[in-house]
């Protein structure tokens, strides 16, 4: 029996490369959830490897699938394209140097259907795994190992206080924790990398409760 590309390899994955199809679909992924699962448009600014081989090496078909919610097991990868077009989701490849990166990084550039830009830059560091390492222009690094909340608030004192006082209120135990901002009391983001899930609720209590919070995304 004759393999193609998009064949099943072992029991986790579609595609021939952890890197450029596993690591490539949850990249997408994580960039369709801090979009809010809202997306009429993306472009794949494909650099290094990633950039020569993205079409061999089904990177292409892998990112789409992860923006249209797919994982790396899903057997629609293979057909991302159609679908794409079915839901309705323009999408564009363009080779790009994204200087001093890791060789299979992206930049996800998205459109919502309100017209707002959404870019994530990530890499596929093998394994599947990956690494956030910009978010709307501010550098970030963290994983999706952990479930993890990405906060987007103004940089404002005792904004940080005010939310971990809340999760231990809620017996919510932080793992890992960092905070980026542009400049001082403007535009920041605190990735908080958890050890267990949490609930709508107490999402809805930290944008209830903390006013400073503009957005609240869970990986």
């Amino acid at each position: 029996m004759n393999l193609g590309v998009f064949d099943i390899v072992g029991p986790v994955m579609i595609g021939p490369s952890s890197s450029h199809t596993a690591g490539a679909v949850r990249i997408g992924k994580v960039a369709r959830k801090i979009a809010k699962n809202d997306i009429k448009s993306v472009v794949f600014y494909l650099h290094g490897s990633f950039a020569k081989t993205y079409k061999g090496h089904g990177t292409d078909k892998a990112l789409l699938a992860g923006i249209l919610g797919m994982d790396e097991k899903d057997e629609r990868l293979r057909e991302a394209f159609k679908y794409a077009n079915e839901y309705g989701v323009d999408y564009e490849y363009v080779e790009s140097d994204l200087g001093d990166v890791h060789s299979n990084t992206v930049k996800v550039e998205i459109t919502t259907s309100c017209d707002k830009k959404v870019v994530v830059i990530a890499c596929s560091i093998g394994g599947g795994n990956i690494k956030v390492i910009n978010i709307n222009g501010i550098k970030v690094d963290f994983t999706g190992d952990y479930p993890t909340i990405i906060i987007n608030h103004i940089d404002n004192k005792g904004v940080i206080a005010k939310l971990t006082n809340l999760l231990y209120e809620e017996n919510v135990n932080i793992a890992f924790m960092s905070v980026y901002r542009e400049n001082k009391g403007d535009k920041a983001y605190m990735v908080i990398e958890l050890d267990e899930y949490i609930d709508e609720r107490i999402i809805d209590l930290v944008k209830s409760e903390i006013k400073d919070i503009k957005e609240v995304t869970i990986i």
